[in-house]
């Protein structure tokens, strides 16, 4: 169940493609016990490309580093597809005093942990999707480095 990639008018820097696919796809096996399939698409954007779609799917007029659509018709198969503006990622790298790379990792996985069912609304919600981002995050350094 591999995860595709797509830059489109940016470019992403993302390294160890297959490898996050493969932590991705036990990312899914973990907290999605009835999954059989996955098909997760991650577009990475420019800004305004992404405030477009914020305003004409989800009628936000602001900007954001990440979207979600989760595009799954039964309990069994995980469809979705996560946008991602890179310009945010990047800024938001240098907010929280991270690199890049960290911090474009820690936005995919928000995006899978949000396909997951975890919520990010309430100040409990949030709390828990910073603790499974960090989890996430610990755990494919790990990985790389195996």
């Amino acid at each position: 169940m591999p995860a595709l990639f797509h830059d489109h008018d940016v470019t992403s820097g993302l390294k160890n493609k297959r490898i996050l696919s493969a932590f991705i796809d036990g990312l899914i096996t973990k907290y999605m016990k009835k999954v059989e399939t996955a098909e997760l698409s991650f577009i990475f954007c420019d800004d305004d490309y992404l405030l477009e779609m914020n305003k004409r799917y989800l009628d936000h007029d602001t900007f954001t580093d990440i979207i979600t659509f989760d595009l799954s018709e039964s309990k069994k198969s995980l469809e979705g597809e996560i946008y991602i503006s890179i310009p945010r990622v990047k800024e938001n790298a240098k907010l929280y005093k991270t690199t890049y790379l960290d911090e474009l990792h820690r936005v995919i996985f928000h995006g899978v942990l949000h396909l997951c069912h975890f919520k990010d609304k309430k100040e409990k919600d949030r709390k828990i999707m910073r603790e499974n981002e960090d989890y996430c995050l610990e755990h494919y350094k790990t990985e790389l480095t195996k």
